[in-house]
């Protein structure tokens, strides 16, 4: 099964398209859903996180950064 997602929409499917989100490899994708701390969910059998909830986690990460400066 191929988890490319070319799909510039809201939802991502597969460990790759995540870590294209994120700028990230897909070996830190999984690292970080092992670890618990990536908001995603299953999809099927695949790993799936929407666009807006990737990038609400991200400005939380940052602003937790900022407040521990």
């Amino acid at each position: 099964m191929n988890h490319d997602n070319d799909n510039p929409g809201e939802l991502l499917i597969g460990a790759p398209a995540i870590a294209g989100a994120l700028g990230i490899k897909t070996r830190q994708v999984y690292k970080l859903l092992y670890a618990g701390i990536l908001p995603t969910f299953k999809l099927g059998g695949s790993v799936a996180a929407r666009r807006s909830t990737l990038g609400a986690w991200l400005e939380e990460q940052e602003r937790g950064a900022r407040a521990a400066a």
